[in-house]
């Protein structure tokens, strides 16, 4: 049995930049920045706030996963981590920013094994890839350095995110660049699948297992969100291969219950929560066939 808990917990790095999405893509010839095209009858449907709030509420945070990987026992791989090496091949805004969500999942997971020696090449990293799509003002990234390598900060870290979200949530939204949360959460998620996916193959952990398995639910809404953006050849490619990973789920059954409703004291008032609980079915074929396409999938991105 499953329960679902808040992507925001990915952000506990300090640096995973998301917003809502809206309108359709457009490249600049002259900086190769993501912009919204202006509206017309072709262009995008816009997408509501809630829509990606939805998205962002469901995914399984990498965070979460490096969490459940640590319990398993298994030890920390470096080796499956994106190289830091590969930031100057990322010449382009739609690669900076799917691999600014890549490198964002990588370091939950560095943080989450205490690996604080390789902490700061990875702010590096996310600070070039940050200020190459013009959002690396929002970081204090000398406080974030500090505190990403003293374990007793994280909860100050976790704080500077989320006020670094609501910061760009509105900063994207007026610059009409919303679209690059889009690929920066595709980014993360696909990076965080990969890991586990890894982890997998290694341990066969029902667990981690269950948690990929129930990712089902979630990607047909980030399939329906980029393939908004298919105007852009960048993102119809990256649509496309999206759809052969959830071909990969079409055998995996989800049947979802709402447990006992809780109360719980919050700011001095009582609040009602309502859990869901997800139980899956899934066989090892069927993982196996899942994991090879998260593997093919995270090679396109972070080639």
């Amino acid at each position: 049995m499953l329960r679902k808990f808040s992507y925001l917990a990915l952000m506990m790095a300090g640096i995973c930049i998301m917003s809502a999405c809206s309108g359709s893509s457009k490249k600049s010839s002259e900086s190769d920045e993501l912009t919204l095209a202006p509206a017309t009858e072709s262009a995008a449907l816009e997408l509501s706030e809630e829509v990606m709030s939805d998205v962002i509420q469901n995914i399984s945070s990498p965070v979460e996963m490096a969490s459940i990987i640590k319990a398993t026992g298994v030890d920390f791989s470096q080796k499956i981590l994106n190289n830091t090496d590969n930031i100057d091949a990322y010449n382009t805004s739609y690669k900076r920013a799917l691999n600014l969500g890549v490198y964002s999942a990588d370091l939950g997971y560095i943080n989450t094994f205490d690996k604080n020696n390789i902490v700061v090449s990875y702010l590096v990293a996310i600070k070039s890839l940050s200020e190459g799509i013009k959002v690396g003002q929002f970081f204090d990234f000398n406080a974030l350095k500090r505190m990403a390598t003293n374990n007793n900060n994280l909860d100050s870290l976790m704080q500077i995110s989320i006020s670094s979200f609501n910061k760009m949530d509105s900063y994207l939204r007026n610059q009409k660049r919303s679209n690059v949360s889009s690929l920066i959460v595709t980014g993360a998620w696909i990076e965080g699948l990969y890991i586990t996916g890894s982890v997998i193959e290694e341990t066969r952990n029902e667990d981690l297992i269950n948690r990929v398995a129930e990712q089902k639910d979630i990607i047909n809404i980030i399939e329906i969100i980029l393939r908004n953006y298919s105007n852009d050849p960048d993102f119809a490619e990256l649509a496309k291969r999206i759809g052969k990973l959830k071909s990969a789920f079409d055998g995996v059954k989800i049947t979802t219950e709402f447990a006992e409703p809780q109360t719980i004291e919050q700011d001095g008032k009582l609040i009602i929560v309502q859990d869901e609980i997800s139980h899956i079915e899934i066989t090892p074929k069927q993982i196996d066939g899942i994991v090879a396409e998260i593997k093919a999938l995270r090679e396109f991105i972070v080639s």
